[in-house]
């Protein structure tokens, strides 16, 4: 399970944008723009921040 402990956001949340900018490699700025047509407030830097630490831990479990 991915510790989402002391995260503002719920970890659904964190994953899909993770997924999203992994999946379509969209930019931070243009993932930031969606997020905020759903109703959330993410900063790019934050995006970045989230990918750059749960990427490696998805992509481990992922693996067969």
């Amino acid at each position: 399970m991915l510790d989402f402990k002391w995260r503002h956001y719920q970890g659904g949340v964190i994953l899909s944008c993770v997924r999203w900018y992994c999946k379509y490699g969209i930019s931070y700025r243009e993932l930031e723009e969606m997020m905020l047509e759903r109703g959330f407030e993410v900063d790019h830097t934050t995006l970045y921040r989230w990918v750059q630490h749960y990427a490696p831990e998805m992509e481990k479990r992922m693996r067969w």
